[in-house]
């Protein structure tokens, strides 16, 4: 089916900035709560939500074959699951709804007043229930630094990591939304030069930059997603942080890998941009040698140009932006990802979320945690207000943001940004 809602030429009658992440060109989808309580499915142009399901009811979508409750629901997840067609169908007409000479709702006032909302005058929900979330690591260059660190530096990489994408299952329990605040974890913690752990708040917590995208049902138990197939079944992509507590997990790692360091606490941003939408910013992935296994051999350009920062906003201060890195730098792509996911037979879902591992670029400035960018600590961080940051503080929050731009368009994610705050009192 043929997709024109990323026609750079168009035009909406709602007013965008000209900076603005969600163009007309963008119609992302979410899910959002508006003051009357009333949850809905939606997309955003500009600084307006648009209510999908007031839209459905009032015959916007008339002929696309759908449930008549389809956009009532409080997650993305039936609609996600109708697959690829569906998704261009709902974008196309949107984009027609919207666009700039189409007088249908631009003219209704009626039908504005239940349609349209701005974004100060609504709660960004969970966008999908999230039934399982897997976490890669394929970065290079963050596998590579974080080797340096804690092992050889002449052998930074493991055996395994040019072959395969590393990855390990997640909690989706402790995935939230962007505003939403996270608190410090408690755990074990081994001091230094110390033979016993000790118990109690973690005091290095960190940020994780990365993406994460969000699939459909995509295969039967036993059966494999080929990886230049895979991404007809990612619906679309969000900003990501994954909270990290490094010094739990520098006790519980070994030999299973990431737990309770991990677990406590993933943000995301609440707008899932689609693959169609990110269509044009396609470019060509990192050389990858040794060549992957046949499986794991993709044709064409499968890594997509977007510009990633992260900053660090101290409570009543102003933010320090302390990285700045791009998606494209990933090493192991999206389709090999799941490709490779899948390749044992494990089934994917609808809903199901795929986390890209911290996203460091080549430079000290693109690193993706402050674990890199102050190497464990050494070199601590100067914020605008004159403090220092080695980890994350309490009352610190932390935003990331992504964009795409060509000279013609530009297409974001918003924000992820989340707080932290102080670990609760420990219950007994």
């Amino acid at each position: 089916m043929p997709q024109y809602a990323n026609d750079p030429s168009r035009k909406s009658w709602l007013s965008v900035s000209e900076n603005s992440d969600f163009p007309i060109q963008n119609l992302p989808f979410g899910v959002f709560l508006t003051k009357e309580d009333v949850i809905t499915i939606g997309t955003r142009i500009g600084d307006f939500a648009i209510d999908m399901g007031a839209l459905q009811q009032l015959g916007y979508f008339e002929g696309i074959d759908l449930p008549d409750d389809m956009f009532l629901q409080d997650t993305l997840n039936d609609f996600i699951s109708y697959g690829k067609k569906t998704w261009r169908q709902i974008r196309n007409r949107l984009s027609d709804i919207f666009e700039i000479n189409n007088s249908q709702l631009r003219d209704n006032e009626e039908h504005k007043k239940v349609v349209i909302f701005h974004i100060d005058d609504i709660e960004m929900l969970l966008p999908v229930q999230i039934g399982d979330y897997t976490d890669f690591y394929s970065s290079k260059e963050h596998a590579t630094n974080v080797g340096m660190m804690f092992r050889d530096p002449a052998n930074a990489l493991l055996p395994n990591w040019l072959h395969i994408p590393v990855g390990y299952h997640g909690r989706s329990s402790t995935i939230v939304p962007s505003g939403v605040p996270v608190h410090r974890p408690l755990g074990q913690i081994l001091p230094a030069d110390a033979t016993t752990p000790v118990f109690g708040p973690s005091k290095l917590v960190d940020f994780e930059l990365e993406m994460a995208f969000i699939t459909t049902d995509a295969n039967i138990m036993g059966e494999n997603v080929p990886v230049n197939e895979a991404e007809e079944y990612i619906f679309g992509m969000v900003l990501f942080n994954d909270w990290s507590a490094r010094d739990i997990q520098k006790w519980e790692y070994v030999p299973l890998g990431p737990f309770l360091a991990k677990n406590f606490a993933s943000s995301i941003s609440p707008w899932i941009v689609t693959m169609d939408a990110l269509e044009p910013f396609r470019v060509a992935s990192p050389e990858q040698n040794p060549e992957p296994l046949p499986y794991l051999q993709q044709k064409g350009d499968r890594a997509f140009d977007i510009q990633l920062e992260v900053a660090i906003q101290p409570e009543n201060s102003e933010e320090t932006v302390v990285s700045r890195s791009n998606f494209k730098y990933m090493y192991w792509t999206m389709a090999q990802q799941l490709a490779h996911h899948t390749i044992n037979g494990c089934r994917v879902n609808a809903g199901d979320m795929m986390g890209s591992g911290t996203i460091s670029g080549p430079t000290p400035d693109s690193f993706g945690s402050m674990l890199e960018l102050t190497w464990g600590g050494k070199n601590p961080l100067t914020m605008k207000d004159g403090s220092e940051r080695k980890f994350i503080n309490d009352n610190d929050t932390v935003i990331i943001r992504g964009f795409c731009q060509n000279e013609t368009i530009r297409i974001g994610f918003g924000e992820c940004a989340s707080k932290l705050l102080p670990a609760l009192p420990l219950k007994s």
